[in-house]
């Protein structure tokens, strides 16, 4: 008997080029453009402008997330993101002399 082997177990999800985060992204972005045109449309708003509305949501959700995942790659957006929560530099408020005290070990035994 022949059996499959599965060897993508441990890849990331891929989905025509977009990887991991962006997924999510692109997918929540659609979802929200589409909920917001039906309430455009419910609310009466010319179903023109609502299309134009959608159609150039949509194309500027699929042109950004396409760039971001191109730009940054698979791992970007989260580096990006620890970046931002490093400190920038390191305040020293101490006087010179208490980093330089020395203090003898106590001997126990």
């Amino acid at each position: 008997m022949n059996y499959n082997i599965n060897k993508g177990i441990g890849r990331t999800v891929e989905f025509k080029g977009l990887k991991a985060q962006y997924l999510f992204i692109f997918a929540g972005g659609l979802l929200g453009t589409l909920i917001l045109v039906m309430i455009l449309y419910m609310a009466g708003v010319n179903s023109y402008i609502c299309l134009l509305l959608g159609t150039g949501g949509a194309s500027l959700i699929v042109w950004q997330t396409f760039s971001l995942n191109k730009k940054y790659g698979e791992h970007g957006l989260m580096k990006i993101g620890a970046r931002k929560k490093h400190p920038r530099y390191i305040i020293c408020r101490k006087p010179l002399h208490r980093y330089l005290k020395f203090t003898p070990k106590s001997n126990v035994v």
